[in-house]
């Protein structure tokens, strides 16, 4: 369906510290063709980019261990990472404006819904696309 124009997969990291939840959200990324790091704490995440990788999306938990969604959102903005884009998630229905707070795009609660994710990974591919003319 949201497969990427340019033959080049969406890179997807996925940051949530429980386990089923990060497959199910792994498994329907995968029906858009999204190459898809998890990093189970924001300490881990944020690692991921001072190691140099790059994602376009960003989707990450609230709350985890070590380093909590929102710390790990703060200081991958801090890094000038501008380009990615970061969804929280959360099944805390009122964590939104913390999440745009601490510099997210988007907020969707858990557990996302496949039309949903369709449409985020779709801007994502329009954007890679429209950067790339």
């Amino acid at each position: 369906m949201a497969s990427n124009a340019q033959g080049r997969p969406v890179k997807a990291l996925l940051v949530d510290d429980t386990a089923l939840d990060a497959l199910i959200l792994s498994t329907k990324l995968c029906k858009f063709h999204c190459e898809t790091t998890v990093a189970k704490t924001g300490k881990e995440a944020v690692d991921l980019f001072h190691e140099g990788k790059k994602f376009d999306i960003v989707l990450c938990d609230k709350d985890m261990p070590i380093m909590n969604g929102l710390e790990a959102v703060e200081k991958i903005r801090a890094m000038g990472e501008t380009d990615v884009k970061i969804v929280g998630l959360s099944a805390d229905y009122d964590a939104t404006e913390v999440f745009m707070s601490a510099g997210a795009d988007a907020f969707v609660p858990k557990p996302m819904k496949l039309d949903v994710l369709g449409a985020i990974i779709q801007e994502v591919i329009n954007k890679k696309n429209n950067t790339m003319v």
